[in-house]
């Protein structure tokens, strides 16, 4: 399959993408309980990315997405270790001899796809290689539809994929959370980082709300907390739930941006 150019235009798409991103409410538990087994596994995951300096969390998320975090499976596209690939990519790892310890396999997927300390592991270079990873289809053939390898279970997703290798479905919609999607929640509970975002610099007045930790029962208070963190997140780095409860991630991403907590914050 062709492969697609990162541009500084799909650069700007995929920040712009992955800022604007917001989990579906009724996937949250299923999105946390998925971080939380990926969580579980840093060390694991590190002990392959740390050498060939690649991020944890990108290794973890492929983990995913291609073996259900099963790490009796390859991490090229969830086959067996206990034999050579069968499906695309077929025939690895091609050195050694089965079984494979899983480190070995997913060593020899991230090699053979020649990601390591070179690779722009910015932001929107991490979404580019996790895109490239499923590959290219969506974004080549069908432009109405984000990859949901990457979006499922946002606003960025709604209905289409492949539900067979070349065979399209318009009304089909991916059960699977999205790559991205997991990162956001990873990000928004300030478990990962991106080096490349620039800390945020207040370029206009914020719209204030008190700190709670509940959802307010007035209607306009509720609408104001959601329009702050929907502020928020338009700064690079800078990634909050928008759920209408500015509670202590809220105000910690508001005293990022503003100087200050929220009023009524505890911490301040």
């Amino acid at each position: 399959m062709a492969k697609v150019a990162f541009t500084p235009a799909l650069k700007t798409e995929y920040e712009r993408l992955f800022n604007s991103c917001i989990i579906s409410p009724k996937n949250l538990s299923i999105i946390e309980k998925i971080d939380a087994q990926l969580l579980s596994n840093t060390a694991r995951y590190q002990s392959v990315g740390d050498p060939l300096g690649i991020p944890w969390f990108f290794i973890a998320v492929i983990h995913n997405m291609e073996a259900s975090q099963n790490f009796k499976a390859q991490l090229h596209n969830g086959d067996p270790l206990t034999a050579r690939t069968v499906q695309v990519p077929a025939g690895r790892p091609k050195k050694g001899k089965p079984p494979f310890t899983w480190e070995e396999s997913a060593t020899d997927a991230l090699a053979m796809r020649g990601l390591g300390a070179k690779t722009d592991w910015s932001l929107s270079g991490l979404l580019y290689q996790l895109e490239g990873y499923n590959g290219w289809g969506y974004r080549l053939h069908h432009t109405h539809v984000l990859t949901p390898y990457l979006w499922s279970f946002s606003n960025h997703y709604t209905s289409g994929k492949y539900v067979a290798d070349g065979r399209w479905s318009d009304t089909a919609t991916s059960k699977q959370c999205g790559a991205a999607v997991l990162l956001r929640r990873l990000a928004e509970l300030h478990q990962i980082e991106f080096p490349d975002q620039p800390k945020p610099t207040a370029d206009s007045s914020p719209l204030v709300v008190s700190y709670a930790t509940t959802k307010s029962s007035d209607p306009t208070v509720f609408k104001q907390a959601e329009d702050m963190q929907r502020w928020l997140n338009s700064f690079p780095g800078i990634f909050v739930k928008i759920d209408g409860v500015p509670g202590e991630k809220t105000s910690t991403a508001f005293k990022q941006v503003a100087g200050s907590f929220l009023p009524g914050d505890p911490i301040s």
